[in-house]
This record gives C-alpha cells, sequence and structure tokens, in this order.
C-alpha cells in the first residue's frame, strides 16, 4: 500500500534517485534562482538583453531600496498582515469546532453537513468572481478590510473543517469517553482533553493557510481596488509603468513579499512536520 523505502530498492533504483533527486531541485528552484538574479541585477542589464547572464554589477541595495521608494509596498505588507492573519486565526477557531462537532457527535445529518463543508473545496473559485463581488457590494463590504477577513475565513473554513475533523476522528476516543464519565462538561472536554492534542494539527494548518491568503492574487484584485485595502500580492502593480516594466524592481518586491510566509514556515516548522506526519507510523 505505502512505497517502498529508498534505502530497501535494488543499487540500481538507489543510484537513479541520487542522480535523479538534485536535478529535479535545481529545476524546480531555477525560476527561484531566476527572481533572486534579476533582483540584484542593474536595469542596464536587462534593457542590453542580459536575462541569464551575470549581473554586469551588483545593484541589491539600489533595486531594494527604490521598491519602497517608488511604491507604498511597506504600506501593502501591512495590509496584508491584516487580512491574513484575522483569517487565520477566524478560520482556525470555526474549523477547531466544527471539526470536534462532526468527528465526537453522531447525529443523522452529520455526513451531509461534512460533505457540504467538503464541497466547497471543489468549486472553481474564478466562477464566483462576480457573485461574490456584488455580494459584497450590497453588504457595504466591498473594498474593506472587513470583506477581504470574512471572504477568506468562509473560503478557507472548508478545508479546515476537514484537516481538523480527520484529525480528531484519529484521536483516542477512550479520553473523550472516560471525561464524560467523569462528569466533566462538553466545553471542558474540548477545551482542556481534545484542544491541546490538537497543537500540532493547528500549528500546520496556520503554515497552510497563511501562504495561502498571503499568496492571494485573485480575490486581492477582485474584491480591493483602493491602495488603503489592497494587499502586497496586488500592490506590486505599481511598479508596472505604462510603457516600461522594472522587472528588477518586481523581482526585488517578489523577494520582499516571499520573506513572511518563508519566515513563518522556519519559525513553525517543528509543529508543521509533526502536525502533517501525525499518526504516519505506528510503534
Amino acid at each position: 500500500m505505502f512505497p517502498t523505502p529508498i534505502q530497501k530498492t535494488a543499487p540500481w533504483v538507489q543510484t537513479g534517485y541520487k542522480i535523479i533527486l538534485p536535478l529535479a531541485l535545481i529545476v524546480w528552484l531555477l525560476p527561484l534562482i531566476g527572481i533572486a538574479v534579476t533582483s540584484v541585477r542593474p536595469s542596464s542589464d536587462l534593457a542590453m538583453g542580459n536575462y541569464f547572464g551575470l549581473p554586469s554589477r551588483f545593484a541589491a541595495v539600489e533595486n531594494y531600496s527604490a521598491v519602497f521608494e517608488n511604491s507604498n509596498i511597506g504600506w501593502y505588507i501591512l495590509n496584508s498582515f491584516k487580512v491574513t492573519i484575522p483569517t487565520v486565526i477566524g478560520a482556525i477557531a470555526l474549523s477547531c469546532l466544527t471539526g470536534y462537532a462532526l468527528a465526537v457527535y453522531r447525529f443523522r445529518a452529520n455526513l451531509l453537513v461534512f460533505f457540504l463543508f467538503v464541497a466547497g473545496n471543489f468549486v472553481p473559485f474564478q466562477i464566483l468572481a462576480i457573485p461574490v463581488r456584488d455580494l459584497t457590494v450590497k453588504l457595504g463590504l466591498y473594498n474593506t478590510m472587513t470583506g477581504l477577513v470574512l471572504f477568506h475565513v468562509a473560503f478557507q473554513t472548508g478545508f479546515c473543517t476537514l484537516f481538523m475533523r480527520n484529525f480528531i476522528k484519529a484521536l483516542p476516543f477512550a479520553l473523550i469517553e472516560s471525561a464524560r464519565v467523569e462528569g466533566v462538561s462538553e466545553w471542558k472536554i474540548f477545551r482542556h482533553v481534545v484542544l491541546p492534542l490538537m497543537r500540532p494539527a493547528i500549528a500546520a494548518l496556520a503554515v497552510l493557510i497563511f501562504t495561502f491568503i498571503w499568496n492571494d492574487y485573485f480575490w486581492a484584485t477582485v474584491m480591493a481596488q483602493s491602495a488603503d485595502v489592497r494587499p502586497v500580492t496586488a500592490g506590486m502593480n505599481e511598479l508596472k509603468g505604462q510603457w516600461k516594466v522594472a522587472w528588477e524592481l518586481i523581482a526585488a518586491a517578489s523577494i520582499i513579499a516571499a520573506m513572511p510566509p518563508v519566515a513563518m514556515f522556519f519559525l513553525m516548522q517543528k509543529h508543521f512536520i509533526a502536525g502533517l506526519t501525525l499518526g504516519a507510523t505506528k510503534g
């Protein structure tokens, strides 16, 4: 059922694995390396067609400082935090409650409610652009931080509920039963028994949702028009001129915008891996 560990395969398979893996890693990293190198190129290199060669000079300080001088990227990054952090908190808080209810309580519509949460993940989000925009306009939430946060919470809760429900299902149900025998209330069971065991899952989900929301571009352009609300992914459009695109500045801005989710992953790496691998092995 599970793939054979590479250490137990034939010698020729191990040799091929050692050769192919570094090559695949290099191919995967090439776009990132290209963006990083472009971010330190002077504009003259790009004007002369030097896209893939070594930079004629190191212009990192010039390019990165120009990003902050020629755009409101600092404000856009702050907007991204204002949208992402409440969304992560809201989606995880709701999914912990809904996941617990769907995993622990048995009622007639349990599977139906669970399928409704899951079904939302299979709807192509592009077809919802016009209905969602019209709804937010009617509710007075269009082009507001509140509208973006509520929208993202609503859309992410389905995936988070699926994740949390399956995680709680894997926990020993005897812990909940023993707490009920002792007369502990349901809320205290959730808060003091189940919630501490969910910390690895919460950490893993926090990293995933933070990355999803921070990197969102589609809804950032559909639901935010003014600079006061626009997240960093949409705000980088300021660096595109009418007649010329400063690719070195866009590359530098992309590196800056990618730093928070990368930092989030490394800070939560231990908990993230524990949350994804918990229950994967026995013994």
